[in-house]
């Protein structure tokens, strides 16, 4: 494993479908040096076998548009590569999409919620952990899923939720948050704009309405998590 305490490298797994924002959100708020595999195209980072032999100090892998349920090739490839690399002991972070295939891959299950979670939402912290340093035990952060953790690990630990879902939870040396700490406004509003047809038109004009630039500065803190998990695999 690298020993570049200043500058982590991360490998970024890619997990969204076609042209989208993720790499660009990920690459600026990760102070790291990211590599970035775009995965549902069939690019994985290199196998590990043990930490430290990996080039790299940590992974963190992305929302993407599909369910981690779905029946293709390339989900199940994450899914493998997700489970060596835990055991193994590489630190890491599943954001959205990642989150819930971190908790399928490693025992627990993820189901349809029948609606979206969709917009600015408050996240309540519900157990200390390095990961949340510094960060208020309520928070604003976006979401925007319509499947859930519906079941975790035996061994994992939840670390956040909210009225809605599981938003967080750590198992040994890996995490999961559903909400999106890497969104802009831009980021906010292109995937709410995508939802058209999926939720009900009132509802996402609302959801548009609340993306203001005030939003937006609450919803940094969230942005917390980046800073926290980068010193956690710089330790590492």
């Amino acid at each position: 494993m690298s020993t570049d305490i200043a500058e982590p490298r991360i490998a970024l797994l890619d997990a969204s479908v076609g042209e989208t924002p993720a790499e660009r959100n990920f690459r600026r708020e990760l102070d790291a040096d990211v590599q970035a595999f775009k995965v549902s195209e069939g690019d994985l980072p290199p196998p590990v076998e043990t930490s430290e032999m990996w080039p790299f100090d940590a992974a963190v892998i992305s929302g993407s548009q599909t369910s981690v349920y779905d029946e293709h090739t390339w989900i199940d490839a994450v899914e493998a590569w997700t489970r060596a690399a835990v055991e193994a002991g590489v630190p890491i972070l599943g954001v959205c999409w990642g989150h819930q295939l971190l908790a399928q891959a490693l025992g627990g299950a993820v189901d349809p919620m029948g609606r979206y979670e969709l917009g600015y939402h408050e996240v309540d912290r519900i157990a200390d952990d390095p990961l949340f340093s510094g960060l208020d035990e309520t928070f604003l952060a976006f979401e925007t899923h319509s499947d859930e953790v519906t079941r975790l690990p035996s061994e994992a630990t939840v670390l956040a939720e909210n009225d809605r879902s599981l938003q967080a939870f750590r198992i040994a040396n890996a995490w999961g948050v559903q909400f999106h700490p890497e969104y802009d406004r831009e980021t906010a509003r292109w995937v709410t704009e995508n939802k058209r047809g999926e939720v009900a038109d009132d509802e996402l004009e609302r959801i548009l309405a609340a993306i203001t630039t005030e939003n937006a500065a609450r919803a940094r803190d969230a942005k917390g998590v980046f800073e926290n998990f980068v010193a956690i695999a710089a330790d590492t």
